[in-house]
């Protein structure tokens, strides 16, 4: 099996999730992208626009994402884009721990199959969901490089917070700015 049909026997398994669904008939938003992608970009939750599309980051956030990619040479065809939950809270509230649990097996299932060499958490509640154990807040280890179980993560603050809070677009931007060094660092180190 490729990893494209193994990606898409995910995405099917999700659409197939009564008990992930917050209300009927939404869309299930599984994430989308390059299956060799080197890098994976986990945010929190799909939002109205992503639950009208069944894409993941297509909303102002996104917008500011494909700016940052933009910023260092990508394009959202070169990464992987997922969240830690597959649907849309009501009323775009956080997800909830239990939320998570039972949705994060859908995402390390696609982590498995893509086997970024690097990990980008999009706010807190992907951090937490993939590090649970790691102690820290993210505005502790914003654009510090993170090596956990031989996995490369760089947790980033969500492309949102920039939309509320002009100061935070200057840090998203500086923190992005160090990807490509990142990835000459873990390539060397393989």
């Amino acid at each position: 099996m490729t990893k494209e049909q193994a990606l898409a026997e995910v995405a099917k398994r999700i659409a197939a999730c009564e008990q992930c669904k917050f209300y009927p008939g939404q869309n299930p938003v599984p994430g989308e992208g390059n299956p060799d992608a080197e890098i994976l970009f986990v945010g929190e939750a799909p939002g109205k626009k992503e639950n009208e599309t069944g894409r993941p980051f297509v909303g102002a956030a996104g917008q500011f994402l494909a700016e940052m990619l933009e910023s260092i040479g990508l394009t959202r065809e070169d990464v992987f884009i997922a969240n830690t939950l597959k649907y849309r809270p009501p009323e775009n509230r956080d997800p909830e721990p239990a939320e998570i649990a039972y949705q994060l097996p859908f995402l390390k299932k696609q982590i498995a199959i893509i086997q970024p060499k690097l990990i980008c958490f999009l706010g807190r509640h992907a951090m937490s969901a993939l590090l649970p154990n790691l102690g820290k807040t993210i505005s502790q280890v914003h654009g510090e490089l993170l090596d956990v179980g031989n996995q490369a993560y760089l947790p980033l603050y969500h492309p949102a917070a920039a939309l509320y809070n002009g100061g935070m677009r200057s840090t998203l931007l500086a923190d992005f700015a160090r990807i490509p060094e990142y990835m000459d660092q873990i390539k060397k180190a393989n």
